[in-house]
């Protein structure tokens, strides 16, 4: 059986499927090569679906090269993020907080903290999710609230949020049905820790 090797750094789907079509039609000519069906011409159209294979699978070498810089590129970009502009995705834009901490809206935050998050998040250690004690020293406001109200979207979109999951063991933030006053108040509680 002959097989085509293709680049799959520079192959497209139909690249693929092009060479797939060719290794059938190459494998079924040299069954019939083998048991002596084959015409000249035949022989002739075998050898010059090989040569259109093999220019297929091997390609232009720059391409590649390219490709794998381009890449590495973008990767490269992605390390330069800087966490404490980023807002993350969801309804929360814009927040101001005051410099003095609301210690009746806190209190509000640490219940329904302990009712919907301790399970996951231990106040002032890493667990099966990261601890709030100094994400405000991490994170935007914004980004935070968005992570509680918007935990699917973040994780499918947001840079900080994918790294996230990864340094927890691809262990995703379930959505509690906080709503944004809920957040609000839990963020407060996050800046007495």
């Amino acid at each position: 059986m002959i097989t085509i090797m293709v680049n799959p750094n520079r192959a497209n789907d139909k690249d693929r499927t092009f060479a797939k079509v060719l290794t059938n039609q190459i494998y079924i000519i040299i069954n019939k090569l083998i048991t002596n069906k084959l015409t000249t011409m035949k022989i002739k159209y075998l050898i010059i679906l090989l040569v259109v294979t093999t220019a297929i699978s091997c390609g232009s070498g720059n391409q590649g090269a390219d490709t794998d810089k381009s890449t590495e590129q973008k990767a490269g970009e992605a390390t330069v993020h800087d966490p404490m502009k980023n807002k993350g995705i969801g309804p929360v834009k814009n927040l101001v907080i005051a410099n003095e901490i609301d210690m009746e809206m806190a209190a509000k935050g640490e219940e329904i903290y302990n009712l919907k998050c301790k399970a996951c998040h231990k106040p002032t250690e890493k667990f099966i999710g990261p601890a709030p004690k100094g994400v405000l020293d991490r994170r935007t406001p914004e980004w935070v609230m968005n992570m509680i109200l918007n935990p699917e979207i973040m994780i499918k979109e947001d840079p900080d949020a994918k790294a996230l999951l990864i340094e927890y063991n691809m262990a995703p933030m379930a959505n509690q049905g906080i709503t944004e006053e809920e957040a609000r108040v839990m963020l407060e509680y996050f800046r007495t820790l």
